[in-house]
């Protein structure tokens, strides 16, 4: 591609680099210079333009973005693209999920060319229909035809969303006298209704090992989540032994992201089983979510998946927590 600046008169068929008012109205950068575009660019007294020239074997920049953005999406169902404009292609959610992204393929395609582009949420990035999962923003007017191949062919297939795959829900709470209840129930179901879970039943229990141990093994949800009247702080506490009590597992107690430190993981008769701490009461952004997400969407949680999160998992203060995280200066 050629750009700089050129005569008016040797313009026509070349991209605008920059937009020129004219009589009654403005040049737009990006067109294609028409007759009638020269004509009223020298009408207006222009004399030279800056354009950009496509030689032989250049590709548009929005046919270089659409092609970008098939490739990403190859083989993925649940997203679309949007139309190609100024060199743009979104790639959107059609319902909600979890955002699968190979990394490596993407950073590859990054690589080929500075102005060939793709910028995307993070991996596992929980998605609402609607959502966008990434862009492609081809940067300059036009690029290789070779090299936009290269990018499509290294980012084929690099972007998927993981859809839900469970469809209800079991919350038991543990009382305790003067504890929260039923609080924050409100925001448990709007966690589950953004991945289009039902909450089939709520179920209550003194905060008891044996009692939450009948009540974990009589849920019926596909998922089963334990909200305790106190804090579970132990891995023998009163709810992950209940759960080994119910004939269930605990695979995680503990995780690496703040608000979500409290939460465990475990399984019952093929079940994911999510403890979750008292902080999961509030609607802000918390660990659980990471986990929720990924377990309702069929996607396996290991416990090196969770020690894995601690990179980017400060999330959000909650502006209610009894022991705020900052601390006296020193």
């Amino acid at each position: 591609m050629k750009f700089g600046s050129v005569p008016v008169d040797k313009a026509e068929g070349a991209i605008l680099a920059h937009s020129e008012a004219v009589v009654g109205k403005r040049l737009r950068k990006g067109v294609a210079l028409t007759a009638s575009h020269i004509a009223a660019l020298q009408q207006a007294g222009v004399s030279e333009v800056t354009v950009a020239q496509l030689e032989p074997r250049d590709v548009h920049e929005d046919q270089a973005a659409l092609a970008l953005a098939q490739a990403l999406q190859d083989g993925a169902e649940g997203l679309r693209l949007s139309e190609p404009f100024t060199g743009r292609v979104n790639l959107i959610a059609d319902g909600p999920g979890v955002v699968l992204l190979d990394v490596e393929k993407i950073n590859a395609a990054n690589a080929v060319n500075p102005m060939v582009t793709v910028a995307t949420v993070g991996p596992f990035h929980q998605i609402h229909a609607g959502g966008m999962i990434a862009t492609v923003k081809i940067i300059s007017y036009a690029v290789p035809e070779g090299e936009i191949a290269r990018a499509a062919e290294l980012a084929k297939g690099a972007v998927g969303l993981a859809k839900p795959v469970k469809k209800t829900a079991s919350l038991i709470i543990t009382e305790i006298p003067g504890g929260p209840g039923h609080k924050g129930l409100a925001a448990i179901e709007n966690r589950l209704s953004a991945l289009e879970i039902t909450l089939t039943e709520t179920r209550s229990c003194p905060h008891d090992e044996g009692a939450l141990a009948d009540e974990i093994a009589a849920a019926k949800g596909d998922v089963v989540l334990i909200l305790t009247g106190s804090a579970t702080s132990d891995p023998q506490d009163v709810a992950p032994a209940a759960l080994r009590r119910a004939g269930g597992t605990v695979d995680r107690f503990g995780m690496p992201v703040d608000p979500g430190n409290l939460l465990f993981l475990g399984d019952i008769e093929s079940r994911p089983v999510i403890g979750l701490p008292g902080s999961a009461r509030s609607p802000v952004l918390h660990g659980a979510d990471w986990v929720l997400s990924r377990v309702a969407c069929g996607i396996a949680v290991t416990s090196a998946d969770i020690a894995g999160m601690g990179v980017g998992g400060l999330l959000k203060e909650i502006p209610t927590r009894p022991m705020p995280r900052r601390g006296r200066a020193r």
